[in-house]
This record gives C-alpha cells, sequence and structure tokens, in this order.
C-alpha cells in the first residue's frame, strides 16, 4: 500500500471509529495506531487560551490560498442536565473541571483537541431570570415555507473536533462511559470530574470533513452508484467551501457587550442530501451554476472542486446585485449569490462564520452546518435570502426548482445555542453571574 493510500485508509478508519462510538471503537483505534506520533498535550495556563470558546483558526491549519482548514473529525453531543430546575454550584465545579481536563489533555488545534460547549434557549428557561438584551438568542423554528424540522431542545451542545478521530473518542468515553468501563485518564492526565456526572447524551451526531473522505464514504442513500463524489473534494457536493473573503472574523461574530462579552451564537441545521437526484440531473457547469451562480459558469470562473477561486468564492456585490437577471437569462439562480445577498455588514464584510461538514449517521448523506453570528437574527436574515422567495415571481423559479440548491437538501434538524467565554462555559446563569 502506497503512502496515500495507507493516509486514506488511515483517515476513513477513523471516521468510521468516530461514527460508531464507544469503548470498542476507541480500544480498535488505539491497537491500530499505537505506533502513531503522540497527541500533543495541552496547557495547565487556561490564561493562554482564547477568549472565545469559538476562536479556532488560530490553531488550525491554512490552505494555500489562506483559508482555514477544519479538523477531519467532528462529534456533536447533545446534552441535557440531570434533574430538573437549574443547576447547582456543584455542578458548575464539575462541568468546569472537566472541560479543564480536555485542555490540560490536548492541545487546542487540530492535531490536539478543541471542545466547544453552547447552551439553548431551554437552558436558559431554567432559571427565573431571562438572558440580557446584549444576547439575541431566540427559540428554534422554522425558517422556510419548504421544511418541517425537529427542533433540538436539549440543554447544551458539546461540539469536538480534532484530526486525530481516537482523541475524541478517548474523551467521549472519559466523560460519558459507564463506570468500569471508561478510561481513568487522557492523553496521560488524570481525569477525576466527568461531564456525566451533570449531563446525559441525549443525541449523539457526527461529522468530517476533508478531500478524499467524501469520495471514501459515498455508499450510502442519497448518493448514487458510480462513485461520482469527486476524490478532490471535501464536500459530497463536489465543491469546496469556507472561503476566507467569505467567511466572518471570529471577531465579528462575537457579541460585543453584557456579561457574554467575547462570546457568540451558534446556530446548527442537520441537513439530509438527496445527491443522488444532483449527480444524475446536472453537468459540471451547470452544479457550477446552481452552487455559485450562472454567471460564474457561463465565464468558467470554476475549475474542478474550486481550488482555482483562491480566498473567495467569486460572489461579488456585481454578482448577486445581478440575480433577477440571471434568473430571466439562464432560468436558475445560484445557491450562494443569494445567500451573499444578506451576508454582508453596511461596511461590506461577511456576517455569518460556517463551518459545515459532511456526515453519514444512520448511512444517509447528511450536512451538519454550524453557523457563528453576532445575532441569531443575522441568520434567519441569510438562510431567508437563500430561500429565494423573493424571486419566484418569474416563471422560472420556483420554490424547488432552478433556485439554488434546494431540490437537494432537506432540512431535519435545527438549533439555537449561546456559546459563551470561556470564563462563563461551565453552566451560566442567565446574568453571567
Amino acid at each position: 500500500m502506497g503512502k496515500r493510500d495507507a493516509g486514506r485508509s488511515r483517515r476513513s478508519f477513523l471516521k468510521a471509529a468516530v461514527a460508531v462510538g464507544g469503548t470498542a471503537a476507541l480500544s480498535a483505534c488505539l491497537e491500530r495506531f499505537d505506533d502513531e506520533e503522540p497527541i500533543p498535550t495541552g496547557t495547565d495556563d487556561p490564561s493562554s487560551l482564547p477568549t472565545g470558546q469559538h476562536e479556532w483558526n488560530d490553531t488550525l491549519d491554512r490552505d494555500e490560498a489562506g483559508n482555514v482548514v477544519l479538523p477531519e473529525h467532528h462529534l456533536l453531543l447533545y446534552l441535557s442536565i440531570r434533574g430538573d430546575g437549574s443547576p447547582t454550584e456543584d455542578d458548575r465545579e464539575t462541568v468546569g473541571a472537566a472541560l479543564g481536563t480536555i485542555e490540560r489533555a490536548y492541545e487546542r488545534s487540530n492535531r490536539g483537541a478543541i471542545a466547544e460547549i453552547g447552551y439553548s434557549p431551554a437552558y436558559f428557561n431554567r432559571f427565573e431570570t431571562s438572558l440580557p438584551e446584549s444576547v439575541d438568542l431566540p427559540e428554534p423554528k422554522t425558517l422556510s415555507s419548504i421544511e418541517d424540522p425537529t427542533f433540538d431542545t436539549q440543554d447544551a451542545l458539546l461540539h469536538l473536533t480534532s484530526d486525530r478521530g481516537e482523541a475524541l473518542l478517548a474523551i467521549e468515553a472519559a466523560m460519558f462511559g459507564e463506570e468500569g468501563d471508561r478510561p481513568d485518564a487522557l492523553n496521560e492526565i488524570s481525569v477525576s470530574d466527568r461531564l456525566g456526572e451533570v449531563f446525559t447524551v441525549a443525541d449523539r451526531r457526527t461529522g468530517f470533513i476533508g478531500p478524499g473522505l467524501p469520495a471514501a464514504n459515498q455508499d450510502i442513500d442519497g448518493i448514487p452508484d458510480g462513485d461520482p463524489v469527486p476524490e478532490a473534494s471535501p464536500l459530497f457536493m463536489g465543491f469546496k467551501a469556507g472561503f476566507i473573503g467569505n467567511q466572518a472574523s471570529e471577531s465579528a461574530v462575537a457579541i460585543e457587550a453584557g456579561p457574554f462579552a467575547g462570546g457568540t451564537t451558534k446556530h446548527v441545521s442537520r441537513i439530509r442530501q438527496e445527491l443522488d437526484k444532483w449527480y444524475p440531473e446536472n453537468d459540471y457547469e451547470t452544479m457550477v451554476a446552481r452552487m455559485f451562480s450562472p454567471e460564474l459558469a457561463d465565464r468558467g470562473a470554476v475549475e474542478g472542486v474550486g481550488e482555482n477561486l483562491g480566498e473567495s468564492n467569486g460572489i461579488t456585490p456585481e454578482v448577486f446585485d445581478r440575480i433577477r437577471e440571471h434568473a430571466k437569462e439562464y432560468g436558475l439562480v445560484g445557491h450562494a449569490e443569494k445567500a451573499a445577498r444578506a451576508n454582508r455588514d453596511e461596511n461590506g464584510e461577511p456576517l455569518l462564520l460556517r463551518r459545515h461538514v459532511e456526515s453519514t449517521d444512520g448511512d444517509v448523506a447528511a450536512l451538519h452546518f454550524p453557523s457563528y453570528q453576532r445575532e441569531i437574527s443575522a441568520f434567519d436574515r441569510v438562510r431567508e435570502a437563500m430561500n429565494g422567495a423573493d424571486l419566484t415571481d418569474m416563471p422560472q423559479i420556483q420554490q424547488r426548482v432552478n433556485n439554488g440548491i434546494l431540490r437537494y437538501i432537506f432540512t431535519t434538524h435545527r438549533g439555537n445555542f449561546l456559546v459563551p467565554p470561556r470564563s462563563l462555559r461551565s453552566l451560566p446563569t442567565p446574568t453571567g453571574d
């Protein structure tokens, strides 16, 4: 087996292990990769870590164009607090100590592991006081006339991510494993407090991203036979995403005032994909038109999976301002050009920081779509623009026909969360006291 094939086999094995979970999967990883380079340990100095839990970028890799490369493996644990009422000080100390153990055990990077916890409106409803006006955290809601999602109203969402899938499995086992079947140490750091003492795992979802991983995992419902997903694509639909020129900075999505200043809000959707229509129905040029804009497709601006685009997806104001002209001339509009209409502030800077990853949970092609923004209402406005309902007065455009990629994606879950700054991440009160 060549070096490239061995690397792909390793990544695919770790992806499968994270998807399965449990101590058996962890043991299999440790046995198979016992000669791997050690995972770097974390820090005993919490002050050396960033203020915002959502501040990942400085410790992640970048591609040649400067775009942030997300860690390959993701574990999203939706958590419910044991018992009714508001949490106690003992609960708060346990959660803080457990999260601190993870940070001491693993370097906060794609080479180690990143742990981020957010809290839902349902969690804050446990308290008699309300969140301050500086925090925009409404209950999740339906954002389109053509969706009927399940709302995620669990108390919290723990998002774990790393290039080393075995690190995620070890954290999960140490924090939530059954007594007698869980490790006593993480990366040789002793574990005394566990998140499972305060939370139960209400739902477990996994994700992955990176060139080669979607292609290696396309034998699932929602993707046609024939291996249509390109080897070079980091995502199932055949194109890269996350261009830095179209992403908000981490400081731009941070809450500016009040007790949660330095934190952010996070919307997470789970989206089922019907790519058994996407690939048979569209040639490459039409895929570019539907994903980006027919104008970009017409001038051949996108090559392959989009590596030639550099740091921007090419959707400038000059492009999306002509969206109605595109509908008339080409009979369709693009996904990116629709969304871009609402994803800019008064200075032309992006409002949303998106970190979406693929999923094969349940052997179904799906997408986990975490979006960070200063206010949840900003995400709602971008989603409204993406719906393209304002364009359906034109005969060529219908709600799911010739309207970006809406024919191929179906939202199954939505949830809203406040991601507090690190100093308030342990079961915060609405006032931050």
